[in-house]
């Protein structure tokens, strides 16, 4: 029992937490000082009731592999893997965000708006979601970064899934909004997700 409240424990779930803490707190700060914090709520944070499920289920696997296999958390070339693609996910992220400013908004937008400008300088100029990128690649860092064989699995997997739904559903108003600006774009700049044209 005092293997789960050992250094290892320690560090990998205090370095989870602020993971979490800062990735919402920054992401609501900014959104807000874009928006406003009328426009900001639960949901456009991408906080869900399977967002919490999916945490809650990590930190279930977390204790238990500790207390069951605490050889299993003491890859700390593993672990520190998942920090820095934390580290990575969050600046490419927040970097999105403050690119795209006005037209960032976190719910697909179906009708064009007028500070909906297609963005593709910056981060854009690598790929089209660099927002989506950044919280695959957070996600599943969080994960690495517990040595969580089980939840990282699975984050990369729904995460990818959401987002390879996501996508396609929002280029389709994407085009709508900017044709054959878009199309040319699209045609010249990868996703972001893999395996996600």
């Amino acid at each position: 029992m005092t293997e789960i409240f050992g250094y290892t424990a320690c560090r990998q779930l205090s370095q989870m937490f602020l993971a979490v803490l800062f990735f919402h707190s920054s992401e609501y700060v900014l959104v807000a000082a874009i928006h406003g914090r009328s426009s900001v709520n639960l949901s456009s944070l991408l906080i869900s009731k399977a967002y919490v499920f999916a945490m809650m289920f990590a930190l279930l696997e977390y204790v238990v592999e500790i207390a069951l296999f605490p050889g299993l958390k003491e890859y700390w070339w593993i672990s520190n893997l998942g920090l820095v693609m934390v580290i990575i996910g969050e600046i490419t992220r927040k970097l999105a965000i403050v690119t795209a400013g006005q037209a960032f908004t976190h719910l697909i937008k179906v009708n064009h708006e007028e500070q909906h400008n297609l963005i593709t300088h910056g981060v854009y100029r690598f790929v089209r979601h660099p927002s989506y990128t950044g919280f695959l690649i957070w996600s599943v860092g969080t994960q690495i970064m517990l040595c969580n064989p089980i939840s990282t699995i699975g984050f990369a997997i729904v995460v990818w899934r959401f987002f390879a739904q996501r996508i396609p559903y929002e280029e389709f108003f994407l085009r709508q909004f900017f044709g054959s600006e878009y199309e040319e774009y699209a045609s010249k700049t990868p996703s972001g997700i893999p395996f996600v044209k």
